[in-house]
């Protein structure tokens, strides 16, 4: 489960539109906004956003435990 809010939030940070993610990963924007609401990267594009984003746990972001109550 990809922790979207903070991936939302390192893009924030780094003043980066989801149109400049898009473009940076060679997808469109529409893409890009579809694969992010619904937390579908491909592993090449995970390891796009982690150099862009310079993440430096990408496990805690791409790889979150799903909290159950």
């Amino acid at each position: 489960m990809i922790l979207i809010n903070e991936l939302k939030g390192m893009m924030k940070a780094r003043c980066l539109t989801q149109a400049d993610m898009a473009k940076k990963i060679g997808i469109s924007t529409k893409t890009f906004n579809s694969k992010l609401n619904k937390g579908v990267f491909n592993s090449n594009e995970i390891s796009v956003l982690i150099d862009i984003l310079d993440i430096k746990n990408p496990n805690e972001i791409f790889f979150a435990k799903k909290v159950t109550q």
